[in-house]
This record gives C-alpha cells, structure tokens and sequence, in this order.
C-alpha cells in the first residue's frame, strides 16, 4: 500500500516522547488557521512511498523509540496509515497520531481504516489547532483545546482517558 508523504523528520525529539520517526502525510481537510504545517494541506503534492520503503527507513535508525503520525490529515489515508502502524507496533515501536478529528467522532465514522489505525495508536492527539487558543507552554500539542489521549485505555474502558507519562526516563529503543 502507498502512502503520499509531504516529508518525515528521522529524528525528531518535539513529535512525542524519546526519539522519533515523524512521518508528515499530505493532504488536510481542516485547513486550520496558524497551522504549523499549511504546505501539507493540499491533496495534491507530496511524494508516494510504500509503507514498506516507510518501514525500511524507519529501520535505518536503531536509537528510535517511536513513530509519530502526522501531517497534513493522517485519516485521510487511514488505510495506509494503520498499515504502517500496525507493522510498527508488530516490531515494537511507540505509534503517536495527530489529527484535526475528535477520538469520539472517529470511533463513531471513522470507517474500518481508522479505526485500525485507532487501535495501532497508542496516544492520540486530537481536536483541530485553535489559533487563540495556542500556548507554547503546552507539551506535543500546539493549542489548549487538543488532548494527548490513552488510546488503549480509553478503549479499555470506553471512555477517554488522557495519556500521562510512565516515567520521565529514557526507554530503551525496539530495536535494542
């Protein structure tokens, strides 16, 4: 399966916790003013990779811990998304995914795709950025509005439980 990429960051320390592999995906329907990304919007553009070129690259570097999704919209290309996520969770890697979508809107429309991509995540950073509402206090979240959510928890108990870190440590990489 393809995925049309606006770009990836292979070290990125700002895109979630410990060192990670941020993939950018093109194509984004909320078009949110201030967005930090507005060159990603568009459907057209980006370059198509398959999510095994993705997953090769990934590999390249052992010291990453985890994976963010972002973009642009990663529902929009659900299918692909999840493919890559769930190959990524198969291997051991953290999956973090932005999106401009509700957790509860997508459980309840999101279509087979997201909720894959849903169940491969493990935070889930949802809501649309909010221009008045933008803090550079915030951590992995660009305005008040947004949660960092449990995914796996909060489809343990069906409700949403919003993520808080283990430990402050380092963890060890998958790939070690």
């Amino acid at each position: 399966m393809d995925l049309c990429l606006y770009g990836t960051v292979q070290d990125s320390i700002v895109d979630g916790p410990g060192l990670r592999y941020t993939v950018f995906v093109q194509g984004c329907p909320h078009a949110c003013p201030g967005c930090h990304n507005p060159d990603s919007q568009p459907a057209e553009g980006g370059e198509v990779h398959s999510v095994q070129e993705v997953l090769a690259d990934i590999r390249q570097n052992p010291l990453v811990q985890g994976v963010t999704l972002s973009g642009g919209e990663p529902f929009q290309q659900a299918d692909a998304c999840a493919e890559l996520a769930e190959a990524l969770k198969a291997e051991g890697y953290s999956v973090w995914t932005y999106t401009g979508g509700l957790f509860e809107d997508l459980m309840a429309n999101g279509g087979e795709g997201a909720q894959r991509l849903i169940r491969s995540t493990d935070v889930l950073v949802d809501g649309p950025f909010v221009e008045a509402l933008r803090s550079l206090d915030l951590k992995w979240c660009g305005s008040s509005n947004q949660r960092l959510i449990d995914v796996p928890k909060s489809l343990a108990t069906g409700s949403v439980i919003l993520w808080q870190p283990d430990t402050v440590a380092p963890q060890r990489p998958a790939s070690w």
